[in-house]
């Protein structure tokens, strides 16, 4: 069992910056691939961003590509989404997952961290 906890969340103004952090647990970190999903009020949860085990490849939602960045620190067992320059339409709940190297499916999620974001 691998266990989430994000941080970082909270209300946030147009144009400001932000870096979400994951902190996991109950596996050995180096071994899961991390990601980030969210989900907007009235809408369906999806994907924003993921990352290899060694953090070589990365992956990011088309709409947010240059302004978010996934990371990660092996030696911390953490993972970060850096956000920039945040519009209202990025306010939602942002979940951390993790998954093991050879799953298809994320296997762990957060609980999720709330960010509004007012203009």
């Amino acid at each position: 069992q691998v266990h989430l906890v994000e941080s970082g969340g909270g209300l946030m103004q147009a144009g400001d910056s932000l870096r979400l952090s994951c902190a996991a647990s109950g596996r050995s970190f180096d071994s899961l691939g991390m990601g980030w999903f969210r989900q907007a009020p009235g809408k369906e949860r999806e994907f924003v961003a993921s990352i290899t085990t060694d953090g070589a490849n990365y992956r990011v939602l088309d709409s947010v590509k240059g302004r978010f960045t996934i990371s990660r620190d092996n030696d911390k067992s953490t993972s970060y989404l850096q956000m920039n320059s945040l519009r209202p339409e990025h306010t939602a709940v942002y979940y951390c997952v993790a998954k093991e190297k050879v799953s298809k499916a994320w296997q762990w999620w957060g609980q999720g961290t709330p960010m509004p974001v007012s203009s």
